[in-house]
Formats: structure tokens, C-alpha cells, sequence
């Protein structure tokens, strides 16, 4: 129904408006075609006359009226080191540009009210200036090489790579349809390298794990994540796509690059200001104590006047610049620009993608093989434990398990991975030559109790064959088995089997 209504008003409009021609034509035949066409230019005169004034003070007002949100003015002048050089070339451009704008906008119409067709002139045949050609040729001619002469320098700071000893943090943002995947590197500090072909529905990016510089680069992808920048740093950007063409867009920064499948590309820049910062920038007090910008005092809710205002929720903004598709608003990203320390904090918590979501699944390339990482990490994690347990005055905090020390099932065979935890327990002895421990082992209740305290004590006695031979002497080790007795965990859960199943040892002296 609605459809049909629509089709009747767009065949009724077209019946006016040939109505209205018809009884346009009759009239002329009536009035004479020469005072017809003469009101009909007098009309259009004082219409161009009136457009005249009305859009130069459209264009004008709505400038100013949207030039904090829109041009980069008041609250939002540039967030980073180059920002201001754009700034700068914009309003250069706009200060040319928009003398030429008024000027023509005035001739134009100016010159369709002053000169339009009337039966008592004749028009004038112009036929050549060559004054006039000359001074409207040179002298845009020499505005605009000022202007791309300017603006080839600028190009030439702002897009600079970094150089080869330069400090930087090197990231990477991939545009898919429709979210930014964010890659750090790890602490190596470089990001590894990626194959296209390597692309899995786990491994989105195609990283190549058989490249150790992969092995610990942190990559978030959830459109809540927040992307954390530290201020003051240069950051390079890698930039790409995986499937359409995107657009790296962070306003604020001045930042904008394409992002296009098969061809990286990147963008330099250094934050100047941390996220609160900008904050106390927009909720900035005059002196009489009324806000510089009213907007951003308002409710971040409209709905709920007593949540937080605008400006205490705001956050930097990464966008997709390209119509990539139907859910291209969806790409939006916030950023948190923060002091380096808080930085470093932050990216002390990240965890490699490889050890989450690769380690010992079949994509794995490293299966069954202990990392060089995971060795450094295990003996930081070891000497951590030790420190805490010298330090300490219970008895029963002067426990360590040996987490990483395995065995063959239902035997006291050790593993060939559990050197590497034995070596950090050799070396913790070798170095405090006073220390004397005892060596123990538990089981979970699975069988006869005997049995079990049988298989905890030769699973005890082979920590020690291995500290033994290994130079560590005998009298400063005693060697307990403890079967089932001792559990830390219920022996009803698999879970609660398996930590039950385990050896440690306990500082006696030192």
C-alpha cells in the first residue's frame, strides 16, 4: 500500500508540473514573449543575488559553528609531533583559498544580478586581455607553488621513515572486514615475520612460528580491546589488509594511510599527550569557572544525567576512513595514550599469541620441544619461588614445587624435559653452598597405598640420583617418599589427581 501511495504522488507531482508549464506557456503567448523572458531573468537576478548573501553566510557560520568538532580548532588542535605541520598547511591552504572562495562567490553572482538580459542593452563582445590574462595566470601560478612547494616539505617530514639506530616502537594493524587486528612485538622488540598461505582460522594473520621473532608478539583483535600507545614514543604502524581496501584513520593524530591487501604500507608518528591530558583539555574551566566547551560537560549519557560527562569518557579513536562494507562503522577502535612506564606495565601483562593459542596444538611446529622463552621464563619463575622461600620463617613456606619435573606414567622414569628444572634446582644449590634440602614426592591415591609410597620415594630418589651426578653431595639431601598422605588437592577430580601428583623440596638449612 504504501508503494501504491507513493507511485500516485510521484505520477500527481509530474501532472502539476506539466499543469504548470502549460499555464506558464499561455501566459507568455498572453503577456508577449520579451516581457515574459524579462521578468523571468529579473526573477532569477534577485534569486542569485539572494543566494548570494544566504550561502556566504551558511558557509561561513557553519565553520565556525563546527570548528571545534570538525576542523581541528579549539580543544582539538593535533595529538602528535607532526600534527601542528598539517595543521599549519591547512590553514595556509584555507587562508588562499578562502579569499579566492568569497571573492568569486561575489563576481559570480554579483555579475548574473548586475548583468542580466534587459531589452534596452546590448551585451559587449570581449575578445582579448592580454594584461588581465597575465595577472589571473601568474598569480595563482605563484600561490600555488608556495602552497606545493610548502606542502612537498611537509610530505617529506611527515612521512620520513625511521632510521636504522632510531628508537621506535614497531606495530602492526591488519583491516579486515570488519575489525583492525593489532600486532606488538614481544620483549625482543620486532615482530616476526607472516606468509599468507599460513593463514588458519586460528592463526588469522598467516604468522610463521618457525621464525623465533614470532614466538612472542601479542596480538589483539577484539573490537573492546583497547589499543595502549605510550606518549612521547615514536610508534611506526605497519599498515595492511586481508581482504578489501580499509583506511587507517586516527583524526586526532593527524593519521590517515591506506590500508591495502597485498601491499603494506606505514606511518610514522609520536603521541604528544597522554589521553587524560586530553581530557583536562576538554573539560578545560574559564576563569569565572564556567566550562571553555560546554559540549563536553554534558551527560556521556543523554539518558542518565548522572553519569559521567563527555569528557571524562573520552578516548582517542581508530577508525576505517574507506566504505568497506555494511559493517564498516563496526571497525572503530579506542586508543589509551599513557606515560611509558604505565605503558610498559600494560605490555608486562600481555601474553604472546604462539603461547596461547598455538602452543601444543597441531599447528605447533615446536611440539614436544622446550622454547629457549620458556626455559628463561620457567628459571625466572624457579628463582622467584627460592627467594621467597629463603626469605621465609615458616617452615611450611620453605616448600617449592618442582612444577616443570615429570615422569613416566606410573613410573619413576623422570622426562627428558625435566633437566631444564633440575638444572635451575642444581644451580639454586651450587650457589648457596649452606643450603640442605629434602627431596620429596607424593602421589594421588590411585592404588595401594603401599605402592604409592614405593613410587613417590624412587620418583624422590631420582631427583637425587640426578642433583648426585650432577655434583651436588649427598649428605646435604634427604630423600622422603610420601605416597598418597600428603594430597593439596581432592583426590575425586582428575584435576585434583594430577596436582596431588608431585615432587618438591624443602629448604632445611641455610
Amino acid at each position: 500500500m504504501t508503494g501504491l501511495i507513493a507511485v500516485l504522488c510521484i505520477v500527481l507531482i509530474t501532472l502539476v508540473v506539466v499543469q504548470i508549464g502549460k499555464v506558464t506557456e499561455l501566459a507568455t503567448k498572453i503577456r508577449g514573449e520579451q516581457d515574459a523572458q524579462e521578468e523571468a531573468n529579473n526573477w532569477s537576478a534577485n534569486f542569485f543575488l539572494a543566494f548570494l548573501f544566504i550561502f556566504l553566510f551558511a558557509c561561513i557560520a557553519s565553520a565556525v559553528y563546527y570548528k571545534n568538532d570538525m576542523l581541528g580548532y579549539g580543544p582539538h588542535i593535533a595529538a602528535s609531533e607532526h600534527g601542528p605541520t598539517l595543521d599549519y598547511l591547512f590553514n595556509l591552504t584555507l587562508f588562499f583559498t578562502g579569499i579566492v572562495f568569497i571573492i568569486t562567490h561575489i563576481f559570480l553572482f554579483w555579475f548574473s544580478y548586475k548583468y542580466r538580459g534587459r531589452r534596452d542593452r546590448k551585451a559587449l563582445f570581449f575578445p582579448h586581455d592580454n594584461k588581465l590574462e597575465v595577472i589571473w595566470t601568474a598569480v595563482p601560478a605563484i600561490v600555488m607553488t608556495l602552497l606545493v612547494v610548502g606542502g612537498l616539505d611537509a610530505w617529506n617530514e611527515v612521512m620520513a621513515d625511521v632510521g636504522p639506530d632510531e628508537e621506535h616502537i614497531e606495530i602492526e594493524a591488519t583491516g579486515v572486514q570488519f575489525a583492525w587486528t593489532m600486532r606488538y612485538p614481544g620483549p625482543d622488540g620486532a615482530l616476526g615475520t607472516k606468509y599468507f598461505k599460513n593463514i588458519t582460522p586460528i592463526n588469522a594473520l598467516g604468522l610463521d612460528f618457525n621464525d623465533e621473532k614470532c614466538l612472542d608478539d601479542i596480538i589483539s583483535s577484539a573490537a573492546g580491546e583497547v589499543i595502549k600507545l605510550p606518549v612521547g614514543k615514536k610508534v611506526r604502524v605497519r599498515i595492511t589488509a586481508r581482504d578489501v581496501l580499509h583506511n587507517f584513520d586516527i583524526p586526532h593524530f593527524r593519521v590517515k594511510m591506506d590500508a591495502i591487501p597485498g601491499l603494506p604500507t606505514y606511518f610514522v608518528f609520536t603521541p604528544s599527550i597522554t589521553t587524560e591530558e586530553y581530557r583536562d583539555r576538554l573539560g578545560s574551566l574559564k576563569n569565572d569557572g564556567t566550562p571553555m566547551y560546554p559540549e563536553w560537560h554534558e551527560p556521556y549519557d543523554p539518558e542518565d544525567p548522572e553519569s559521567k560527562k563527555r569528557y571524562e569518557e573520552f578516548y582517542f579513536e581508530l577508525a576505517c576512513a574507506e566504505l568497506c562494507g555494511k559493517g564498516h562503522y563496526s571497525m572503530r577502535r579506542i586508543i589509551d595514550v599513557v606515560s611509558e612506564e604505565e605503558w610498559k606495565e600494560w605490555m608486562d601483562d600481555q601474553k604472546s599469541f604462539y603461547m596461547t593459542s598455538i602452543r601444543g596444538t597441531d599447528e605447533d611446529p615446536h611440539k614436544g620441544k622446550l622454547l629457549d622463552i620458556e626455559i628463561k621464563e620457567r628459571r625466572m619463575d624457579f628463582n622467584t619461588k627460592v627467594e621467597k622461600a629463603l626469605a621465609a620463617t615458616e617452615l611450611t613456606e620453605k616448600i617449592i614445587r618442582l612444577d616443570h619435573v615429570n615422569f613416566e606414567t606410573g613410573s619413576a622414569r623422570l622426562t627428558a624435559l625435566s633437566r631444564y628444572e633440575l638444572n635451575n634446582l642444581f644451580d639454586f644449590l651450587n650457589k648457596n653452598q649452606n643450603v640442605t634440602v629434602e627431596l620429596a614426592g607424593h602421589t594421588d591415591n590411585v592404588g595401594e597405598p603401599e605402592a604409592n609410597i614405593i613410587l613417590s620415594d624412587d620418583r624422590a630418589n631420582a631427583v637425587y640420583d640426578y642433583l648426585l651426578n650432577k655434583g651436588v653431595a649427598a649428605d646435604r639431601m634427604t630423600v622422603v617418599g610420601y605416597g598418597d598422605t600428603q594430597p593439596i588437592e581432592s583426590n575425586d577430580t582428575a584435576e585434583g589427581r594430577q596436582q596431588n601428583r608431585r615432587t618438591e623440596f624443602k629448604i632445611l638449612t641455610q
